[in-house]
């Protein structure tokens, strides 16, 4: 943990540290409208007013107390991102970025896997992420042909930005033997053209071809997407990637497809004292019984690495139209997408994992597959009641309004994305039509009282829990438009209770997080400005001046902090 080092004694030398002179979002309503609050050790131990915090620091401790003035900055409960992929997007960043910002055509994305392999060393794979190919000037996939232009000796994979496929060129598919008559794998693809012959597409499933004797095979329990690299390796992606998240404003991080390799990562980077933000882990679920059996399922972990639950799919993903349509999808009516599980087999699984108190996390986006998920949560209610089992559906992109409301009913948390349909919310509706734009319902389960929970599902977005109100508020793309009507949308005030206390809530931590509040450990972040109070299309210019975690400085952009503290008081 990154501490405070001045040639002075730092403020939290001190006993207890007053923060004040800021507006602050408790996301309390037993404190709103505090003007301070005080950081004793690591937790909140007063909020209120400036004369009630220093009362409550005599009370504790005799020694001096630290008085932060924050000269008008904005105070807010550190950000809770309750769906990412850590280790997964810090792989990316050693990546070529070949996102909307960095390329808007196929030879732009040429260019920049070109200018990489110039120096990347021989026999290295060339790997690039981030394009949708909806934001191409082409509007299409690149071709394994152009991918050829950048290497012909050598891997070269272009990730489609939803995480669930994208594009190799022919080497790829010489190496592993992969040609026209390849049979499609249970759960992926390999496109062809209309003579038949592959394009470079690759989904889900197919993607195992790049992932080695080393990959993880979990068959009709995901997606594969775990490239391997050395160890040491992925412990620096890692630790980049919590950077990224705290100079967001993330405290705390629900990862949710944790397999053996992430599981090592987190342990090696505890022990050495180098997890920066709190993880919960979200087991894949070919590691049930594993969980199960090794006791998991009860009490494992502490404040910075605990287990959460376990992560399902039920089918794939709108962005790489691989969600479950059964009747095909608008911009190609012989795709359909594929469920992960028969209904029954994941009935049973999700059975199984209730039974014994596990909350579960499924990756759902169509409305069949939502549609599965409630049937099964609702059979292991009815066999096992549980008033607080809290079972998740991650995306939850298109649930009809029958749905929203069995999830009120069985007290079901969809995790959402808004970055999502900032991104590519046309690509939605070029896919499925019209009914695309209420992707990401969130104004609907608002009304329908079902709690709305906002993450980033880092690498398929930026950590930028800002952008992500941004986008809650406004439903406006990258692109300017508005998707959906404004009953889709939500305010300010709910959607950063969405990135604050749902978040802790979705992960079973609100107890402890999630909301300015006494007895609470101290995470918040210091803002420039107050999303809640500026236009709602420059929330996310907002700059996120300070990081904290357990009161302890997890990361600055600028020396504001330490400038701005300007007394101490003696008891």
């Amino acid at each position: 943990m990154r501490k405070l080092h001045t040639h002075e004694a730092s403020p939290l030398d001190a006993t207890g540290t007053i923060f004040t002179g800021a507006k602050i979002h408790t996301v309390d309503d037993n404190t709103a409208g505090a003007e301070a609050f005080l950081v004793f050790g690591n937790r909140f131990a007063a909020v209120g007013t400036l004369e009630e915090c220093r009362t409550e620091a005599r009370r504790l401790s005799t020694r001096t107390t630290a008085v932060v003035e924050l000269d008008g900055a904005t105070v807010v409960p550190g950000f809770v991102d309750p769906h990412a992929h850590p280790l997964m997007y810090g792989q990316m960043l050693s990546w070529v970025d070949c996102g909307p910002e960095k390329a808007h055509s196929i030879p732009g994305i040429i260019a920049l896997l070109q200018e990489a392999a110039l120096t990347a060393p021989a026999g290295v794979p060339i790997r690039g992420y981030g394009y949708e190919h909806r934001n191409l000037i082409e509007g299409r996939h690149p071709l394994k042909e152009e991918l050829d232009q950048v290497a012909t000796d050598r891997e070269v994979y272009l990730m489609n930005a939803s995480g669930h496929g994208g594009v190799v060129n022919s080497f790829t598919f010489d190496k592993h033997g992969i040609d026209a008559s390849t049979e499609n794998p249970a759960g992926g693809e390999f496109f062809r053209d209309a003579d038949g012959e592959l394009t470079g597409e690759l989904s889900d499933a197919a993607c195992n071809i790049l992932t080695g004797v080393n990959g993880v095979k979990v068959g009709h329990h995901g997606p594969n997407f775990h490239l391997e690299d050395e160890p040491e390796e992925h412990l620096r992606q890692l630790s980049v990637a919590q950077d990224k998240f705290l100079a967001g404003g993330v405290t705390t991080i629900g990862d949710c497809q944790v397999t053996r390799r992430e599981f090592d990562m987190y342990l090696r980077l505890a022990e050495q004292d180098q997890l920066k933000t709190r993880v919960s882990m979200y087991m894949l679920s070919h590691l049930l019984d594993h969980v199960i059996d090794t006791g998991m399922h009860g009490a494992f972990g502490n404040s910075r690495l605990a287990f959460g639950g376990i992560k399902f799919y039920a089918d794939g993903t709108l962005g790489g139209w691989t969600a479950y349509f059964p009747d095909g999808y608008v911009g190609d009516p012989c795709r359909t997408g594929q469920l992960y599980h028969e209904p029954a087999d994941y009935s049973d699984l999700i059975a199984k994992a209730h039974s014994v108190g596990l909350q579960t996390a499924t990756h759902a986006q169509s409305p069949t597959a939502i549609d599965m998920v409630l049937d099964a949560i609702e059979a292991a209610q009815k066999a096992h009641p549980d008033a607080d089992a809290r079972h998740r559906i991650e995306h939850c992109g298109l649930p009809t309004a029958e749905q929203i409301a069995r999830m009120n009913l069985a007290g079901v948390y969809p995790v959402n994305q808004p970055q999502h349909y900032y991104n590519w919310g046309e690509g939605v509706t070029a896919a499925i039509g019209t009914p695309g734009e209420r992707f990401n319902p969130l104004g609907e389960f608002i009304a329908a009282e079902v709690p709305v929970t906002i993450s980033s599902d880092a690498p398929v977005a930026e950590p930028k829990p800002l952008e992500a109100i941004q986008a809650a508020v406004t439903r406006v793309t990258r692109q300017g438009h508005q998707l959906g009507s404004d009953a889709l949308r939500i305010t300010a005030d709910q959607a950063l209770q969405a990135h604050t206390l749902n978040g802790a809530r979705a992960l079973g931590r609100e107890a402890e997080l999630g909301s300015i509040s006494v007895g609470k450990r101290a995470d918040f972040v210091i803002l420039g400005a107050d999303p809640l109070e500026v236009p709602a299309d420059a929330i996310a210019q907002i700059e996120v001046r300070e990081t904290w975690i357990d009161g302890e400085l997890a990361h600055s952009g600028h020396n504001h902090l330490l400038s701005s503290t300007s007394t101490t008081e003696e008891k």
